[in-house]
C-alpha cells in the first residue's frame, strides 16, 4: 500500500522507484485540446452530425484509438 493510502510506503515493495519528467507546459496543450473536444460532443452541432454521418472529429480519434490501443 502506498504511503497516500495510509500503507508505508516501503512496505512490500517490489522493484525500483521510478523518476519520470513530464512537461507541464505540453500537458496543459492536452488537456486544453481535451476540454474543447469534450465540449463540442456536447454542443448540438456535434449530434446533427452524428447523425448526418458528417462527423469527423471525434469519430477520427476513436478509430485512431481502436487500431493503436495502449
Amino acid at each position: 500500500m502506498s504511503a497516500g493510502f495510509g500503507g508505508s510506503p516501503n512496505e512490500n515493495r517490489i522493484g525500483k522507484d521510478a523518476k519520470i519528467t513530464i512537461d507541464l507546459d505540453n500537458i496543459d496543450h492536452v488537456i486544453k485540446q481535451y476540454k474543447k473536444i469534450k465540449k463540442y460532443q456536447k454542443s448540438s452541432m456535434f449530434a446533427i452530425k452524428t447523425m448526418d454521418g458528417t462527423e469527423d472529429i471525434v469519430s477520427s480519434l476513436v478509430k485512431e484509438a481502436e487500431e493503436n490501443p495502449l
